[in-house]
């Protein structure tokens, strides 16, 4: 049976609210090197630009297609998915890799290099920091109960079976901070920020943008849209909500 702790306030004094302050601290701290380590005369590829907003024109047509007459909508989806010259069609020849694309051009790539410097660096030290002075501590306890598949998240340090999987040790607060604080750095720096770390992770594995790729998934996307004319059944709608009120 799993036992209950009295978590003392020192704990939460001197390692649960620096750790947390700590963690925002080196945030900030890290969105404003990258800021600085970022090349002033780098200048978006217009065509990538272009085919984003195509992307995005595209998913608004989606979103809006029952709004427009099915004439309308025949018209918009063959501009976009014309196989001679829609906007959303990539010949074969013309697509290209992502990482090629990268490490043909050395400013991207220099970008790249200072942006992953930029999360690898600090992150090694604050787990050192947060490794040595704080290892072993259970600094909270979550305020509703969890199963044992939680345990090797929230108590990484702690090899304690009888305690209770709601307690999270003073490591995974560390990691919770690490990946969950992105809401509130969109607020205190704007939703363009330089602090996403599962972005950053997802690009240095390879998985970066890829327009080519997005404008083949639109035009599919595009193409299997099933059409209904919502407007000529508002009236009905209208009519059957004021029957439903008057009676």
């Amino acid at each position: 049976m799993a036992e209950d702790l009295v978590l003392d306030t020192a704990i939460r004094d001197w390692v649960l609210i620096p750790l947390s302050v700590v963690m925002v601290l080196i945030g900030i701290l890290r969105y404003f090197v990258s800021k600085l380590m970022r090349s002033s005369n780098q200048v978006p590829d217009p065509k990538m630009v272009k085919e984003g907003q195509v992307v995005i024109r595209a998913r608004n047509l989606r979103a809006a297609a029952n709004f427009i007459p099915a004439k309308s909508f025949r018209a918009r989806r063959v501009y976009f998915c014309n196989e001679e010259n829609g906007l959303l069609y990539v010949p074969k020849g013309q697509t290209q890799n992502a990482q090629a694309q990268m490490f043909s051009d050395p400013n991207m790539a220099m970008d790249m290099m200072k942006k992953n410097l930029s999360m690898i660096i600090p992150q090694t030290l604050t787990f050192a920091w947060v490794n040595f002075f704080f290892s072993g501590f259970v600094a909270a306890k979550i305020p509703f109960p969890l199963t044992q598949r939680f345990r090797s998240m929230l108590q990484n340090g702690i090899d304690l079976s009888t305690v209770d999987v709601s307690y999270v040790s003073s490591r995974s607060w560390y990691f919770l901070n690490l990946f969950g604080l992105r809401g509130l750095f969109s607020l205190i720096l704007g939703e363009e920020n330089a602090t996403d770390d599962t972005q950053r992770m997802m690009q240095m594995s390879g998985f970066g943008f890829d327009p080519t790729r997005s404008l083949g998934a639109e035009k599919d996307s595009l193409d299997i849209v099933q059409h209904e004319w919502t407007l000529p059944k508002f009236e009905q709608r209208a009519e059957a909500v004021l029957k439903k009120l008057v009676s």
